[in-house]
């Protein structure tokens, strides 16, 4: 996956792969969803991005790791918020988002929703 010179370009892009739970992956093993990154015209690493419902995941875990705790621990100010930052990025347009959320934060769908509302009516 490396060659001449690409080392400072993936050491640049694997935090971003990292944080979308993406998988990086050498160029020549990309599929047509892939994307080929190249560095100075030479393609130098594919990245291969999650599925939604991955990414969700994903960014719960990293929430949990920021805090330090679990989501379900977080008093509800603190859960509220979460729950901001997600409608923000999208996670509630993901398949059964509000439950993967409710789940995580250790509160019902019902809860999320009325966050959710809460917010809009603020």
């Amino acid at each position: 996956m490396t060659g001449n010179g690409d080392e400072p370009f993936i050491t640049a892009v694997k935090p971003l792969v990292d944080a979308m739970g993406g998988e990086m992956l050498p160029p020549d093993e990309a599929s047509a969803e892939d994307v080929v990154l190249a560095w100075q015209g030479v393609d130098v690493v594919a990245v291969r991005l999650p599925q939604l419902a991955d990414s969700l995941d994903h960014i719960l875990a990293a929430m949990e790791r920021k805090r330090g705790k679990p989501l379900a621990d977080l008093d509800r100010k603190s859960k509220q918020e979460v729950v901001r930052i997600l409608e923000a990025r999208g996670a509630f347009a993901v398949r059964h988002g509000v439950e993967t959320v409710a789940s995580a934060l250790g509160v019902s769908r019902f809860t999320v929703y009325n966050y959710l509302n809460r917010e809009k009516g603020a």
